[in-house]
């Protein structure tokens, strides 16, 4: 029989810790008869930041959005004529926003997307009889729970309608369906008179308006636990047992993104969210940093910001980074930001050697983990362990001026297989190992259809009121060369004055994250050329340099890309670049494509080749010279350049590569 468990998810599914969710995710796992739906006040998108959660079940149907959105858990595709229904009588969110506006104490909810609804927070002393008689008289619906959540619906909307309207379609009967809660969010569910559950930790406004319901579970458990408490009372599940050893650990030392999506669906860590959502078995382990210490998360590295600064801002960035960028007389080393890298690293490997199961295989990633895999070996010779480097491998001669060399060298000689974007990296791996294990070259790609559908529906950004739109987008990183970038282009205005007026570069270069101070010198520096270019060759209107030192979202990025005339990358190192990547999918259906420079000492220089205009970031001269040919470039000229790009990039996506890496770690010669 068809079961049904029906669930909120912050502070109920996504409630407890990570060991209680483990639990419940197999208990589901292992009784495929139990349907799951999410019942939630998020809306579609960040019901699918959740879903990049390996820990999260997968829902068969989804209502979000506090009822008026109900969705096809398989497609996210609206559930029709059932969504259109709830949402009768709606009168658009402008509507009741303007209505509202005479309540000073409603502040809307911004950072929520929204659709159907109106959000607000809401302190108790704001919940007064003229606001709520201002809603009755727009016809619509209102729930407020927490002392705080006040959310405007329209007047059939809930999340109890939204269910019973499903089960009803569904031909769900009352006594097959479980609805899991825990605030007044959540009473709707429970006036459906179906079996309940209310968590462990609820707010106690809930309790009390439920009142004495013998079909309602109260167990003491938060969360998955009470969940699943619930699930093995009505003897939907089997007792669980203790969390299995997993075949599969993947170990980065940046969690999954939880509260917002990436900049970009491409990169590390949208690849291995997509890997995880797409039905990768295993877990993830990651480091963060917390002011205290959380609940027990066996796949967290909790560090305290000390120790994540002293990690990652003072030992990855300062010591070894610009060893990694061949720059190794930036390098200061520190021998309490190496103390600290040490032990995060070994804590690391205490973590993963708790959670994989006899032969199991590890994936760690980066230079962030190079000590791991000595800790690792010495504690579990029974793995299999491999490395993949996003970024440059600098020549034998270059990581020998690491004070650690010696000691790095000891761990990496400890793996199984090494992976990389280019042959050029890997064989400066080998050379610095004196007994090298096997490595792989694999060149991550990007989503491709995902950017291409983006592309179609997106109009290219502000361009120039005249002449052409030159564009990078990068971080702040003396690695990229933005001050080079500029020397350049003041170089080429003096030389090329036909040029003045009729160019204009736009740098898009957000701030690293708050605490890394390596790159505050090449900040000062850019900012202060930036002035000085611009302040010689102004005329009227124009000014040759749009500096933008701020992120956009993804898709805005995708409008800059559709607007360039050039994209210009002038890595001085670069594992890969797959901004490169970006703009040739956004860009190869334009019926006048624009033009890849390229810097030699990008990963992606490999694939592109000839193909693009390839630059030398070290020679001012040669910087400015493949600029101007950039912006001299023949429309016949463009589209052959960009049909070629285009072809190159190929199709592959992501997630295959993830699969590739770790069949080839599966595959390499065990070492003990």
């Amino acid at each position: 029989m068809s079961r049904i468990l029906v669930t909120d998810l912050d502070g109920t599914l996504l409630g407890g810790n990570a060991d209680d969710r483990l639990r419940l995710r197999e208990a589901l796992a292992r009784h495929p008869e139990v349907t799951v739906v999410f019942a939630t006040g998020r809306g579609p998108e960040s019901v699918r930041d959740v879903l990049h959660d390996p820990l999260v079940p997968r829902p068969r149907w989804i209502v979000a959005d506090v009822g008026a959105t109900v969705l096809d858990g398989t497609d996210f595709s609206p559930v029709e004529p059932l969504q259109e229904q709830l949402r009768t009588g709606w009168p658009g969110s402008h509507r009741v926003r303007a209505a509202l506006s005479a309540f000073p104490a409603l502040q809307y909810q911004d950072e929520v997307p929204q659709d159907g609804r109106c959000s607000y927070y809401l302190t108790p002393d704001g919940l007064t009889g003229e606001l709520l008689s201002a809603i009755e008289e727009l016809g619509l619906a209102w729930v407020y729970s927490g002392d705080r959540y006040f959310d405007v619906l329209p007047p059939e909307a809930s999340k109890g309608g939204a269910v019973r309207a499903l089960a009803e379609k569904l031909n769900w009967p009352a006594e097959s369906i479980l609805v899991a809660g825990d605030s007044l969010n959540d009473l709707s569910l429970f006036r459906l008179g179906t079996h309940g559950v209310i968590v462990g930790g609820a707010e106690a406004a809930l309790d009390a308006a439920v009142g004495d319901d013998p079909l309602i579970h109260r167990p003491d458990r938060p969360g998955a636990a009470g969940i699943l408490a619930a699930l093995q009372t009505l003897g939907w599940v089997t007792p669980s047992s203790p969390p299995r050893r997993q075949a599969l650990v993947v170990g980065y030392h940046r969690p999954p993104p939880q509260d917002r999506p990436p900049a970009s669906p491409n990169g590390i860590l949208p690849t291995l969210s997509s890997a995880f959502a797409d039905g990768l078995p295993g877990i993830w382990v990651a480091a963060a940093p917390a002011p205290s210490p959380p609940p027990d998360q066996p796949f967290l590295v909790s560090l305290s910001p000390e120790q994540w600064s002293g990690f990652v801002h003072r030992a990855c960035k300062e010591i070894l980074w610009p060893v990694l960028m061949s720059e190794p007389e930036r390098s200061v080393f520190d021998p309490h930001a190496w103390a600290a890298y040490r032990d995060v690293n070994a804590r690391f490997a205490d973590h993963i050697t708790a959670q994989a199961a006899p032969g199991a295989t590890v994936w760690l990633h980066d230079y962030n983990l190079w000590l791991v895999p000595g800790f690792l070996r010495a504690a579990r010779p029974d793995l299999r362990i491999g490395l993949f480097h996003h970024t440059p491998f600098p020549p034998p001669e270059v990581f020998a001026t690491l004070p650690v060399a010696a000691e790095l060298r000891a761990s990496l000689t400890r793996l199984d297989w090494a992976g990389f974007h280019t042959a050029g990296f890997a064989s400066r791996f080998r050379r610095t190992l004196p007994s090298p294990p096997r490595t792989g070259v694999h060149p991550l790609g990007v989503d491709r259809p995902a950017i291409e559908a983006l592309a179609r529906t997106r109009t290219p950004a502000r361009r120039p009121p005249t002449g052409q739109l030159v564009l990078s987008v990068e971080r702040l990183d003396y690695a990229k060369a933005p001050v080079q970038k500029v020397d350049a282009l003041d170089r080429l205005l003096a030389t090329r004055p036909e040029l003045r007026g009729r160019l204009t570069f736009r740098l898009i270069c957000p701030p690293p994250e708050p605490g890394i101070t390596a790159y505050d010198t090449t900040r000062t520096q850019l900012e202060h050329r930036i002035a000085e270019v611009n302040a010689r060759w102004q005329h009227r209107s124009w000014q040759p340099i749009d500096y933008h030192p701020h992120s956009l979202p993804f898709a805005e990025v995708v409008d800059e890309y559709l607007a360039a005339d050039v994209f210009w990358v002038t890595s001085l190192q670069d594992g890969m670049n797959l901004t490169a990547k970006e703009f040739i999918a956004a860009q190869a259906a334009l019926p006048r494509p624009g033009v890849l420079v390229l810097s030699h000492h990008a990963g992606a220089a490999e694939e592109f080749g000839p193909a693009a205009l390839l630059t030398d970031p070290h020679s001012p001269e040669d910087l400015a010279a493949q600029l101007a040919h950039a912006l001299t470039t023949t429309p016949t000229d463009r589209r052959t350049r960009m049909t070629a790009l285009s072809g190159l990039l190929g199709h592959d996506r992501p997630v295959d590569w993830a699969h590739r890496v770790i069949d080839a770690i599966r595959q390499a010669p065990h070492r003990t």
